[in-house]
């Protein structure tokens, strides 16, 4: 059904080019790409493409005509949060709202011990894993990426239509870890984060896939700032690195949660996010970057009602 409407899109002349998804080195590994009128047999979408591709669009900008872009309701926060920054021009843009149920990862099924995966088939709420060693029957919401288990629902964005149903796959307060963290002593949180950080290489996948993150050159790359090295040579650029790229998206991240799914190392760094989003409401009002195009975050939109933090505010809700 999809990919029949893609190509009526196509043929119509809505667009000249598709970003979806094709299947990379393993049947489980769906990467972004961009597709042409000529080679749209290669377009996949399935229960593996929870990458978000709206970042790829910046680069087609440039480029004469349309690009059809299929969006999940997560991807539309995104793609809105970049046109108000005016790193996507909308009118360039035609978005294909596609259904979701959430996506799968293949290493929670490693974490149960299932090795030798060859294929995996999908029957309602049953996964059927195939493996070298026989079948296993797992239940589906057992392996669904951690990003999608905070999914803020299935509403799709500002998109141009809608194709497929969506599910929501919510199972509790996407802030529940923060407030474990924020009881912790500052010594404890500190070791939980040197923990963590620790574990860094700086390959900067969270970086490059982050839509946030869309500086044409980063002060990271920058010779003249002593911290470009490829990876730290101490925890004080760890920390660095990690701490001023949290506070750089603070008020634009969406929380896609990709930052953590790219990670090679586990590190659960949208937890930094997700504070600063916890913090943002807390101080001034339940708010979600990208919820629609134009929109001003808090931290850029000063009224006289405001919080002042560490001068004078009250937890939940701005006073005057």
């Amino acid at each position: 059904m999809i990919m029949e409407r893609v190509h009526t899109l196509i043929n119509e002349g809505v667009g000249c080019r598709v970003l979806a998804w094709e299947e990379g080195e393993f049947f489980y590994d769906r990467t972004p790409k961009f597709f042409h009128k000529d080679n749209l047999d290669g377009l996949k979408y399935d229960s593996f493409c929870g990458a978000n591709v709206s970042k790829y669009l910046i680069a087609e900008m440039p480029k004469e005509g349309k690009t059809i872009v299929l969006v999940k309701p997560c991807d539309s926060y995104s793609l809105n949060q970049l046109c108000t920054e005016h790193r996507v021009n909308r009118e360039k843009v035609y978005a294909l709202g596609v259904g979701c149920r959430g996506k799968l990862d293949v290493e929670k099924l490693r974490a149960m011990g299932i090795k030798g995966i060859t294929a995996i088939a999908e029957e309602g709420d049953t996964l059927t894993v195939s493996t070298l060693y026989g079948e296993k029957k797992v239940a589906r919401k057992d392996v669904l990426l951690d990003k999608c288990l905070c999914c803020k629902g299935k509403e799709h964005k500002g998109v141009d239509e809608v194709i497929g149903e969506s599910e929501e796959t919510s199972v509790g307060d996407k802030f529940e870890t923060v407030a474990k963290l924020e009881a912790m002593t500052p010594d404890e949180r500190f070791e939980f984060w040197r923990g963590e950080l620790s574990k860094c290489i700086r390959c900067n996948a969270c970086r490059n896939v982050c839509p946030a993150c869309s500086c044409v050159k980063c002060v990271f790359d920058n010779p003249k700032s002593g911290v470009d090295n490829k990876a730290a040579v101490d925890d004080f650029e760890e920390n660095m690195f990690h701490i001023i790229r949290a506070y750089h998206v603070a008020g634009r991240c969406t929380d896609c949660g990709e930052c953590s799914r790219v990670c090679p190392q586990g590190i659960p760094l949208h937890l930094l996010n997700r504070k600063m989003i916890k913090d943002i409401n807390e101080l001034y009002g339940d708010y979600q970057a990208g919820d629609e195009i134009g929109q001003r975050h808090p931290l850029t939109n000063y009224t006289l009602s405001d919080n002042e933090p560490s001068i004078i505010h009250e937890r939940g809700g701005a006073q005057s």
